[in-house]
């Protein structure tokens, strides 16, 4: 069983590094509290604002990536207390 945790140590490690990239590369909507009422600056428009395209896209590919490493986490937690007997 060992070569299955590592196996889900390592998946883990990686969904994690994608996951940073997926929240990293997301366009900010606005800046602070203050963008999101109206009174930002940025030329935003403020407010609620639709995902269209590629941002919409890893928008989606970043909560699969965040429900992929919560099954990986409690797998791996799981086989961790279950089977190291």
């Amino acid at each position: 069983m060992a070569k299955l945790q590592n196996a889900l140590v390592i998946a883990e490690a990686v969904l994690a590094i994608l996951l940073m990239a997926g929240v990293l590369i997301q366009t900010p909507k606005a800046s602070g509290l203050g963008g999101t009422i109206g009174g930002g600056d940025s030329g935003l428009g403020g407010g609620y604002r639709t995902r269209r395209g590629l941002e919409r896209q890893i928008y989606w590919t970043t909560w699969v990536l965040v429900v992929a490493f919560l099954i990986c986490s409690i797998a791996n937690v799981w086989v961790t207390t279950h089977l190291s007997g």
